[in-house]
C-alpha cells in the first residue's frame, strides 16, 4: 500500500487523504493467532508537520477471526485502532528493520503492526456452555476456586494480620 509523497514534500497537496479497505492473505496471517483478517477499514490522512515532517493521522477498524481458546470455535473481535504521530517516531518505534523511502510509504507494515498488538490473548465464545465441561481425569478450572489448600489459608490469615498493623 504504498503512497507517494512527493506532491506533499513539494508543497503541491497540504494533505493525503486515505481512504481504502484492505484484506489479510492467508500467507500474511500465518504464524499469529488470527485465523481471518478481511476489510479491514482504513482512513485518515498523512500531513506535513511544522517541521517538514511527515505526520500520520489514520484509524483502522475491522474484524478479527480469532479461534475460542476452550472450544477452537472462530469468533470475531471487532478492533478500532487509532495512529497517529510523525513517521520518524512510528519507525523507531516499530519499524526498525523497514526500508525507509522518501519520495513513497509503505503504510502497510505500520498498519499490520498496530494490528499485531491489538490480538487479545485469550477470546471465549459468548454462546459456550462452560457448566458441563469435564471428562475422564480433567475439569475445566473457571476463576472461581472452590477448594483452597489449607495451607495457602493460613498463609491468607497471616497477611490479614500484618495488614492490620
Amino acid at each position: 500500500m504504498n503512497i507517494d509523497l512527493l506532491r506533499l514534500r513539494n508543497g503541491i497537496d497540504k494533505k493525503i487523504l486515505v481512504n481504502t479497505n484492505y484484506s489479510f492473505s492467508e500467507e500474511q496471517l500465518k504464524g499469529t493467532d488470527l485465523s481471518k483478517l478481511d476489510d479491514v477499514h482504513i482512513e485518515g490522512e498523512i500531513t506535513l508537520n511544522a517541521l517538514n515532517e511527515i505526520y500520520l493521522n489514520l484509524e483502522v477498524s475491522g474484524v478479527m477471526i480469532i479461534p475460542c481458546a476452550i472450544t477452537l470455535k472462530p469468533v470475531s473481535y471487532p478492533f478500532d485502532i487509532i495512529i497517529e504521530g510523525d513517521l520518524s517516531e512510528i519507525h523507531e518505534e516499530s519499524l526498525e528493520n523497514t526500508e525507509k523511502c522518501i519520495n513513497s510509504l509503505d503504510i502497510l507494515p505500520i498498519i499490520w503492526e498496530n494490528i499485531l498488538m491489538e490480538i487479545p490473548m485469550r477470546v471465549v465464545s459468548d454462546d459456550i456452555d462452560t457448566t458441563n465441561m469435564h471428562g475422564d481425569g480433567w475439569r475445566l478450572i473457571t476463576d472461581d476456586v472452590e477448594n483452597t489448600n489449607p495451607e495457602l489459608s493460613k498463609l491468607k490469615d497471616l497477611l490479614q494480620d500484618s495488614e492490620v498493623r
